[in-house]
């Protein structure tokens, strides 16, 4: 909430923490900002100044301006902690918020000052949000003999294929959110060994008791192991994985932690009004979810359940917010496919909806930044994909 600070306006702001071994990710949002500007509303900034031991400021920080908002949320940005405060965690930060102008002559909306560690802690104006992040990757027939050089899938020696490349490209922007860099990793689509039953949600390292990988390497590592024991088949349904991230974000619905799944498919869903309908239900989740489409198919589904022509409904029901994002991953790549052309663009595109996404599911539920509430992890014996059965065709 809003406080008087050194007998300054401190606008209301809430941010999202998550400390790196080395940099900090923030995100800041304002919530009714003073109108500066006679036409319109203002077009919000904030300065970050590092304290020096001389009493004096240092900026090591600009966001980028948001125009024509009472309430903005910037992008996440990443900062090394030395920068932000030298690695003193008890060494003041200082945050101005200014109104954009043309001209320069930008206005002074208010200031406050913090800590790192006030921020890490999760106190005053500031909270700490677990995000986990779950990865389902496609292994329908569809995406061609991984031993053929013309599959998405192919097991080159050389040189990453299309999903691995997606993969370590995309996870590595969404990694950094991550709470503790243990990611479950599933698979969708194929007969597994030894009895060749179809599944359609199964762990990528063959353990269903704890399918978590460790970092994008691991994630990696399990794709390519599942590669030579798993046989592409089919259909390509959606929903199960889209169920099985909604199951556990089910259980943690105080504001606490938000779940983000990425799926990499090729194209083609065969289970639409499944799917439709677990988004709709698992949009009054705390979650989100990407779709990233690898290869050349026309992804005319995908696209739609992105939902930003038209909200996602299933039974005359409609997604109560927008929880997808959908990135055309040959977008980012070179004609030849081998590599990606801007990692910025792509990671700009990849989480550009995350922070409203996010901030929607807070608002809709009245959840305010608050104190830090104790960390809450999953045993991994009661993993749905441990105790129940799952994926019949």
């Amino acid at each position: 909430g809003s406080a008087e600070k050194n007998g300054r306006n401190s606008p209301n702001t809430g941010s999202m923490l998550l400390s790196l071994p080395k940099s900090v990710m923030l995100q800041f949002c304002g919530n009714k900002l003073d109108k500066k500007d006679f036409f319109g509303k203002s077009d919000p900034f904030l300065v970050f100044y590092r304290s020096n031991e001389d009493g004096s400021f240092t900026i090591c920080h600009k966001t980028e301006v948001v125009k024509n908002t009472l309430d903005p949320v910037w992008q996440a940005f990443k900062i090394p902690v030395k920068a932000l405060c030298n690695g003193d965690y008890d060494r003041s930060i200082k945050v101005e918020v200014y109104d954009w102008d043309r001209d320069g002559g930008h206005d002074f909306i208010g200031e406050f000052s913090t800590r790192y560690r006030e921020m890490s802690r999760g106190q005053s104006q500031f909270h700490t949000y677990e995000i986990n992040f779950t990865v389902a990757i496609d292994f329908t027939a569809s995406n061609g003999n991984p031993s053929q050089p013309t599959s998405l899938h192919y097991m080159s020696p050389y040189q990453l294929n299309a999903y691995a490349m997606a993969l370590r490209a995309v996870g590595e922007i969404i990694q950094d959110y991550d709470s503790d860099k243990m990611f479950p990793a599933l698979g969708f689509g194929a007969k597994l060994p030894p009895d060749g039953r179809v599944s359609h949600e199964f762990a990528l390292n063959g353990n269903p008791q704890n399918p978590y990988c460790s970092g994008i390497e691991g994630v990696m590592e399990a794709y390519y192991q599942s590669l030579k024991s798993v046989r592409l088949y089919g259909p390509t349904h959606f929903s199960p994985v889209i169920n099985h991230v909604a199951r556990y974000a089910q259980s943690v619905k105080d504001g606490s932690q938000y779940f983000i799944l990425l799926i990499i498919s090729d194209g083609v869903i065969t289970d639409m009004a499944q799917t439709k309908e677990s988004i709709v239900n698992a949009a009054t989740l705390p979650m989100s979810i990407i779709i990233v489409g690898v290869g050349p198919a026309e992804f005319n589904e995908m696209i739609e359940l992105d939902g930003d022509e038209e909200r996602i409904s299933s039974q005359g029901r409609f997604a109560e917010r927008d929880i997808v994002q959908f990135v055309p991953f040959r977008d980012y790549i070179d004609r030849r496919g081998n590599h990606i052309l801007s990692m910025a663009r792509l990671a700009k595109e990849v989480l550009a909806e995350i922070p409203d996404q996010f901030l929607s599911y807070m608002r809709t539920r009245g959840i305010k930044p608050g104190p830090c509430p104790p960390a809450y992890t999953p045993t991994p014996a009661l993993h749905p994909l441990f105790t129940r059965r799952v994926s019949r065709i």
